[in-house]
């Protein structure tokens, strides 16, 4: 209290309202993989630095573009003159990292950090223990980068779509790995591709991917299956030295070359080029998803029924008999996400779950991530409180702190219930959530429920005869 020592009139403003609380972000992943340079004012500084992009073009600007590799193609001449393809050789793709960004981006991505673990010379590894030496082709791996990343604060998806490069047993290491921070920070989910998304599985193959996963923190992640061919050409170099074509069992030269020796040559090259399309891990295609969705709707909106930008369709065709073992697993309890093309709508994503797909509490990707978002939200916004009086006043204030957020998400949606008193319930106060040993040790005991709203999986309609009554 003020001592007033000079005759007058003093003002005194009483504070009335509770603090408020800032809402964190959902939807700023971070990526971890393989660049073409990692320069923003020195050669390679951005190695192992996890850096904020907001945009295809600042990542080209700091991380480069695509891995060029070899395209061979062999071309023979008919007798009218004309040509025809007898072969063409993909490229291998061996970096995914700048190709799953565009997806990002396509899929309305923004915000979101980068995390270089080595130039495209070196070859993709777990890593864990990079030797930090002058050579860029041999720094570290995606280990290294996820470690890296736990120091940061806003990141809240976790996205390694070079993870797949790896051999089973280290993706098996990083993805637990990833699953295992999430729920250490609780402030982040991960998003992976199935190891053999690529291919058609059978009974013995979804056991063997759902086992790489572990069988702890699966609330904190969730798993998408298969691959998409997307509408992305295989990178051409700007000179065109890349492609090397093979005209009627000539030695092979660059498609460059062809430019005005053979212009008709040249020019139906060009034309089978845009023919070829990119398959690729979905991840970064999804995380656009949830991004997109978590903007127009709520981080509470499950990220699912919603078309990819820039796909053309999944590499494996997923029927309804395929997506009852991937979405309910009585053996694991592991859901599997599925990407799926519908009859004029596209390829979408359909499915909902965590790789805890039979857990009631955690079942479904956006409850985890709601949960995530009011946890961080509310732990930043209390801080105030440390090292205040540990009386009924903290306690009045930290409680109506709270129940005015959770009240603007109820009339947002997000939460279930007639009235606020059925969506949500905190509590806070001596003999309701602390004993007098509690105020003691310096403790503030405050409990928060939460009725959020689940997705609605399953719409079943029931049709009947109804007799005739007239």
């Amino acid at each position: 209290m003020a001592i007033y020592k000079t005759p007058g009139v003093y003002i005194n403003e009483i504070s009335t309202f509770p603090p408020s609380v800032a809402e964190v972000e959902t939807a700023i992943p971070v990526f971890i993989g393989y660049t073409e340079k990692a320069t923003k004012t020195t050669a390679n500084d951005l190695i192992l630095k996890p850096t904020e992009i907001n945009s295809l073009k600042q990542y080209e600007q700091y991380y480069g573009g695509a891995n060029i590799e070899e395209i061979a193609i062999a071309i023979t001449t008919n007798s009218d003159g004309s040509f025809a393809v007898d072969s063409f050789t993909e490229p291998a793709i061996s970096y995914l990292l700048y190709e799953s960004m565009r997806l990002f981006f396509a899929n309305g991505g923004g915000r979101c950090y980068i995390v270089s673990v080595g130039l495209h010379q070196a070859t993709p590894a777990i890593g864990n223990a990079g030797d930090g030496g002058s050579d860029p082709t041999t720094m570290y791996g995606l280990l290294d980068g996820l470690n890296i990343v736990r120091s940061e604060d806003e990141p809240t998806l976790i996205v390694i779509p070079e993870a797949v490069k790896l051999i089973n047993t280290d993706y098996q290491s990083l993805v637990q790995a990833a699953l295992t921070q999430c729920n250490d920070l609780q402030d982040r989910f991960g998003v992976f591709d199935i190891f053999d998304g690529a291919i058609t599985l059978d009974n013995s193959g979804w056991a063997a991917n759902r086992a790489l996963f572990g069988n702890n923190n699966l609330r904190y992640g969730a798993a998408y299956y298969p691959f998409v061919r997307t509408t992305l050409n295989f990178p051409v170099a700007s000179n065109e030295s890349n492609v090397m074509v093979t005209a009627d069992l000539n030695p092979a030269a660059a498609l460059s070359s062809f430019q005005s020796s053979n212009t008709a040559l040249y020019n139906f090259v060009k034309a089978r080029l845009k023919e070829h399309y990119l398959v690729l891990p979905a991840s970064a295609a999804v995380v656009g998803v949830y991004a997109t969705t978590d903007r127009n709707r709520g981080v509470w909106k499950a990220p699912a029924n919603v078309s990819l930008a820039n796909v053309i369709e999944p590499v494996v065709k997923i029927d309804n008999s395929v997506q009852d073992g991937m979405n309910v697993d009585a053996t694991t309890g592991k859901s599997i996400n599925a990407l799926r093309a519908f009859m004029g709508k596209g390829t979408l994503v359909w499915g909902a779950r965590t790789l805890a797909g039979n857990d009631n509490e955690w079942r479904y990707v956006s409850v985890r991530r709601f949960y995530n978002q009011v946890e961080e939200s509310v732990k930043k916004s209390t801080y105030w409180a440390v090292f205040e009086p540990n009386d009924a006043n903290t306690w009045v204030k930290i409680r109506g702190l709270i129940e005015n957020y959770l009240t603007q998400k109820w009339r947002e949606g997000a939460l279930a219930g007639a009235t606020a008193q059925d969506a949500f319930f905190v509590r806070c106060g001596l003999g309701v959530t602390m004993d007098f040993q509690d105020i003691l040790e310096g403790r503030i005991n405050v409990e928060i429920g939460m009725a959020v709203v689940r997705p609605a999986e399953f719409i079943i309609l029931k049709f009947s005869h109804k007799v005739q009554t007239s």
